[in-house]
């Protein structure tokens, strides 16, 4: 069946879907899928002394973007298989910004387990980022 050319836009619609279902819902994820912060997720992962990344985003900023590729990248790698994301909105959850300190979208914090281990703002290095994470493990 041959399409006309006035198909052609569902042509891209159908590559889209089929994108959406061979990535997911949420395209490439962490080994830890990442999940919105609650007091008592966060609360149950200390107490298990699982790595922690805090992640604190916003869907409108580009460094936060590129930061979500390079954490989707290393989140394949072995090491981080035990990394528990957690998904700040900067937009939304002032109050959770309040009780980390943090100022900026962008702000990735490591814990392993209750202790604070790093933190940077802005840090697009997928090395820079790398190392931080393994200040968790």
């Amino acid at each position: 069946m041959r399409l006309s050319r006035s198909a052609s836009p569902w042509r891209g619609i159908a590559f889209a879907i089929l994108a959406f279902l061979v990535t997911g819902a949420s395209g490439p994820c962490l080994a830890a899928d990442s999940t919105r912060y609650t007091a008592a997720g966060f609360e149950a992962a200390q107490k298990a002394g699982m790595p922690i990344l805090v992640e604190v985003s916003a869907p409108w900023c580009p460094i936060c973007k590129s930061q979500k590729a390079v954490l989707a990248k290393l989140g394949t790698d072995a090491r981080f298989k035990d990394l528990q994301i957690f998904d700040v909105d900067f937009d939304s959850q002032k109050d959770v910004l309040r009780q980390f300190d943090a100022r900026m979208q962008s702000t990735l914090i490591v814990f392993k387990g209750a202790t604070e281990t790093g933190r940077s703002v802005g840090e697009t290095q997928p090395e820079w980022i790398e190392s931080l994470l393994e200040k968790a493990l």
